[in-house]
């Protein structure tokens, strides 16, 4: 599947300088800061913030059980922090938890309506809970805008993955939220209806709707404006995709050829070497020592069969980088 990076979204990201933090703070759409929340003795969010400017498409990535979840539903209410404070949509996350919620539609990682129920009947009854005004119209709009009308009779239970997330998303939408929070919203649903649902997610943002959005596929967090990387609660890097492989430090080389995965075993633990990737038929060899790095590869270059040659570092380098230098000891036995 082919994408394109993300256009600039309308407010400035993080990092921008010129702007006051009184001014900053009123284009952020989600503004939250030392976010903590504990299980038990677990510590799933471990003092997170996040900043996220309005109309922004902000990705949220992480391995399985980071905390992503956790901190999705503290954003939008569900779920009290142990610690820390912040605003969403201008207001605080401790005391206006309702409003947030009117304003927020929020797409959980496993399909949560009515099985039972057809497409229109399920969004007639989400909007029937967020006293709607004018709801048939809007669940026309709804089923209309998500090409939904010709199944709209069909029962939830029978669509297929793309179209259940067509659904889902159609009810997050059906109370013009200002904030959508997408968690694993492609997961299992083929490329055809990956590409769609993104191509309607720009839409969405370029009128004004702002977008939090977790995801495991590198090529969906290229289409973001600007991205988080969590892991095991703890935030590892923030900012555009440029600023966050920028701020990796990483130097990255290409191995290919018919004979590249026998030296990787052969490559780990050399001077330079911090990480060894299969790509295909190639190996990418990453490190922050960029001259250690060369010198230990220029010993392949000798080699018959082998081309090595120095690549731009990718987003996918970057965070396989940061999960090596996490170790073992930072992940947990369980987390929620």
């Amino acid at each position: 599947m082919s994408t394109t990076r993300a256009d600039p979204p309308p407010n400035p990201l993080p990092g921008e300088a010129g702007r006051t933090s009184e001014a900053a703070s009123r284009d952020l759409a989600i503004d939250v800061k030392g976010l903590t929340k504990r299980f038990g003795d677990k510590t799933v969010v471990d003092h997170f913030s996040m900043q996220v400017p309005k109309g922004a498409i902000y990705g949220f990535l992480g391995p399985n059980g980071s905390g992503k979840t956790t901190t999705i539903r503290m954003i939008c209410g569900l779920l009290t922090p142990d610690e820390g404070r912040g605003t969403v949509l201008g207001h605080d996350i401790a005391r206006d938890s309702e409003r947030i919620k009117r304003q927020v539609g929020y797409m959980t990682q496993k399909f949560s309506l009515y099985e039972d129920l057809s497409i229109a009947e399920n969004l007639d009854f989400v909007a029937r809970m967020y006293e709607v005004p004018d709801r048939r119209r809007r669940v026309a709009d709804a089923l209309d805008n998500l090409g939904l009308t010709s199944r709209k009779g069909q029962l939830a239970g029978t669509l297929s993955g793309g179209w259940k997330q067509r659904l889902a998303l159609a009810a997050c939408l059906i109370h013009e939220p200002r904030l959508l929070l997408l968690d694993e919203p492609t997961a299992g649903v083929d490329p055809g209806a990956r590409r769609d649902f993104w191509d309607h997610i720009h839409r969405l943002a370029h009128e004004g709707i702002t977008v939090l959005v977790s995801t495991h596929y590198m090529d969906e967090a290229e289409r973001c404006h600007a991205l988080a990387y969590i892991a095991y609660g703890k935030l590892l890097a923030h900012g555009t995709i440029r600023e966050v492989i920028d701020q990796a430090g990483l130097s990255t080389w290409e191995v290919e050829g018919t004979s590249a995965m026998a030296v990787a075993d052969e490559l780990r633990g050399k001077p330079g070497v911090e990480m060894v990737a299969p790509f295909g038929n190639a190996l990418h060899v990453s490190g922050t020592d960029r001259a250690a790095l060369e010198a230990t590869l220029e010993a392949l270059r000798s080699r018959q069969g082998l081309a090595v040659r120095e690549v731009a570092p990718g987003l996918e380098d970057v965070f396989i980088h940061l999960m090596s230098d996490l170790g073992p000891a930072a992940k947990p036995t369980a987390v929620h």
